[in-house]
């Protein structure tokens, strides 16, 4: 992890208080492969939490699937492609290629575009394009995911490829199943 901005908003909010984190606040946790700015977490709510994730070019997430998380996927900039269906056969390489029963695709995601993913369905994101894109992205229920990040960006701050045994077994520890390499450039 690189670094962190401090939060502004009130740590704890109570009842009769809300949370209110500006534009360009929150936690930031950044390597070359990724950087995702904490906006909301476990200890914001009980219900999910929220990031700023910022997908640069050649970045592929892989399918996966979880057993008991939501997640839900609003792009804000760029574009990705994303997968968010269960594949006729789940190919262990080349999510981009699958297709479902009914005839889904993956799909070009712009600005706007949203993906609700429920449990135990198979969903990934990639950035193809040359330029960096930008989603939000809230996990539910929180706080796994914040922990899965952290020690994610670690694994993959090492500066070279990255450790696909180190991501499996992390994978593994937060609910994740792991269907095709996650990938970065």
């Amino acid at each position: 992890m690189n670094g962190s901005t401090p939060a502004v908003e009130n740590p704890s909010p109570t009842a009769t208080e809300g949370l209110l984190v500006p534009p360009g606040q929150g936690r930031v946790v950044e390597t070359a492969a990724q950087r995702v700015t904490f906006k909301v977490t476990g200890s914001h709510s009980r219900t999910a939490s929220t990031f700023e994730v910022e997908v640069p070019p050649g970045f592929d997430v892989g399918a996966h699937v979880h057993t008991r998380s939501e997640e839900l996927f609003y792009v804000l900039e760029g574009e990705l492609d994303v997968l968010a269906f269960e594949p006729r056969i789940r190919t262990p390489d080349h999510w981009q290629k699958w297709v479902s029963s009914s005839g889904k695709r993956v799909v070009r995601a712009t600005p706007g575009t949203v993906i609700v993913v429920p449990p135990g369905c198979p969903h990934a994101f990639a950035n193809p394009t040359q330029t960096p894109a930008k989603m939000f992205f809230q996990a539910s229920p929180p706080p796994d995911h914040e922990r899965y990040f952290e020690e994610l960006l670690e694994i993959l701050d090492n500066g070279g490829p990255p450790d696909h045994a180190a991501i499996e077994e992390l994978r593994r520890r937060y609910d994740i199943e792991q269907l095709t390499p996650l990938r970065h450039h």
